[in-house]
């Protein structure tokens, strides 16, 4: 078996060199391969005691196979794992719980009808003459909380909580099975400002407790606030690993797409400039006083073609509602639209299609891709609908279709027949734009589409709007990240509580700070 490169020597969390301590687990010469694919080629990471580690990388990059292996969901086919100094291996999850190794997902994996006390100890429930304990099994899910300083009602439901409460609680059952190491996989993806501050509090009790944790996130600024270590993979290798302290964020995106990070503001001036002079002429949509009783309140909006929209605000303030609106996907009560002066009844996402206008849906997995298809078969769908299924495609033009696309936007793997499911969150959002852009929209509303993605793939697909607006289509951008949203946007609208209360031209003086007091006071200031 080989050995990984040797990784820089890290500093640990309370300032000592790691290299004077034990990993509590060390990855060497991992390797893995799915058919047509090498996920992992002789990657090591080593993760020690009373530390945060952040793993690092683009999708495809091999994180999520990295992760798998070390938590017995798949195999390696070569290499060496040791956990506390003992050479392992794992048949499956349990046998990592049981070595220490515990998991907790983006999508928590809870049971939402059943009381917090019952999710914390479920499996593991304290029995007497056969049946649940149950003033046991709340006495000791109080003192596990308790231990970690946190205050809930173990009796009430897990679904009566805000989704960061439910992660909190993921976590307390990963650390009763008397976890080592904890593996926190995109633990912030949907969580606000205030409940990752909560979460963070908590991830630092533990590292002080000595629970050695593996965080994998594509936010940059959590790696810099939270983080001792970073390992970076690429391409399936190990590009290195690094103490946080010598590195930059500029840096550590350069490592991770392995060569100097190329500005995503090449929006110029002149680009804005072009723009203008697109949409001097008609809308090719009008929105007047559009709006849905219990979801977003009537709104005025016009869409030109060539121009870039962009829907600003707050979670929960209503852009992902306004946006359905206009794709049929929720059905107005109230207002009207035209396309191209003609008035358009949006009633369904097939009367939208048919005006040309396409909708990709920040729930990627459950109303965007289908991952039991293949590229192929998730590529051609809407093309197919709209054509309707008595007048298939060819199999010989959906191939040709299939392969144009998967070269225009560089889907790895360039495999037509790879299942979905094998591919990296970054290139399942890559084939779910390839399927609308096959029917060459003339409106394409993106509801965040870089959402869990990493920063090369979210660099390749602003460039894609930026490219998209240029040729002349309009497109309407929904992003919680400001400053992706201005990067794109040539005009913005923000929304607070359900309700659209402006709307900017993006020039010199639309700012961040600005859009948060536009909905922070519900008028621009």
């Amino acid at each position: 078996m080989t050995t990984p490169s040797t990784p820089a020597g890290p500093a640990g969390a309370a300032g000592a060199d790691p290299g004077e301590r034990r990993p509590v687990l060390e990855a060497t010469g991992i390797r893995k391969q799915f058919p047509g694919v090498l996920a992992l080629d002789r990657v090591g990471l080593r993760l020690y005691p009373g530390e945060v580690h952040a793993l690092m990388g683009e999708n495809g990059a091999g994180k999520s196979t990295l992760i798998k292996v070390l938590t017995g969901v798949q195999p390696a086919d070569d290499g060496t794992l040791v956990v506390d100094g003992r050479p392992r291996t794992f048949a499956d999850p349990l046998q990592a719980q049981q070595a220490g190794i515990s998991t907790v997902y983006q999508e928590v994996n809870l049971c939402p009808n059943i009381s917090v006390a019952e999710n914390i100890l479920i499996g593991r429930e304290p029995r007497r003459f056969g049946l649940v304990h149950w003033s046991a099994l709340k006495r000791r899910a109080a003192e596990l909380l308790t231990e970690l300083d946190l205050d809930l009602d173990v009796s009430s439901p897990l679904g009566s909580h805000s989704l960061a409460v439910q992660q909190l609680v993921a976590i307390v059952r990963a650390v009763d099975l008397s976890a080592k190491v904890l593996v926190l996989d995109e633990p912030t993806s949907s969580l606000d400002r205030e409940e990752v501050a909560q979460l963070f509090t908590l991830v630092r009790r533990l590292r002080d407790r000595g629970v050695a944790i593996l965080f994998v996130t594509h936010f940059l600024d959590q790696v810099f606030e939270l983080c001792d270590r970073v390992t970076i993979l690429r391409n399936g290798r190990l590009e290195g690993e690094y103490p946080i302290g010598e590195l930059t964020p500029v840096t550590l995106v350069q490592r991770m797409i392995g060569g100097e990070l190329a500005t995503l503001d090449e929006l110029s001036e002149k680009a804005q400039e072009e723009a203008a002079e697109r949409v001097a002429g008609e809308p090719f949509l009008t929105a007047r006083q559009l709006g849905r009783a219990g979801s977003v309140e009537p709104y005025d909006l016009d869409i030109h073609a060539g121009e870039v929209i962009g829907l600003a605000g707050l979670l929960g303030s209503g852009r992902t509602e306004a946006a359905r609106l206009l794709f049929g996907a929720d059905t107005a009560d109230s207002g009207r639209v035209t396309v191209e002066g003609r008035t358009a009844a949006l009633r369904t996402p097939r009367h939208a299609i048919a005006h040309k206008i396409a909708f990709c849906s920040e729930n990627r997995k459950a109303e965007g891709v289908f991952g039991e298809l293949t590229i192929r078969e998730n590529v051609i769908l809407a093309l197919q609908a709209a054509r309707g299924w008595t007048r298939p495609l060819s199999r010989a033009k959906q191939d040709e279709l299939t392969r144009r696309w998967i070269e225009a936007l560089d889907i790895r793997p360039a495999d037509p027949e790879a299942q979905l499911r094998n591919l990296s969150g970054g290139n399942q959002q890559k084939v779910l734009l390839a399927r609308w852009l096959l029917t060459e929209p003339r409106l394409l509303i993106l509801d965040e589409p870089t959402r869990g993605i990493d920063v090369g793939a979210k660099a390749e697909i602003q460039k894609l709007v930026a490219r998209l607006a240029a040729d002349g289509t309009a497109v309407l951008f929904v992003s919680a990240e400001l400053e992706e949203v201005l990067r794109l946007s040539h005009r913005v609208a923000v929304l607070r509580d359900h309700r659209m209360v402006a709307t900017l031209v993006n020039d010199d003086g639309v700012t961040p700070d600005r859009i948060l007091a536009t909905i922070a006071t519900g008028a621009d200031s």
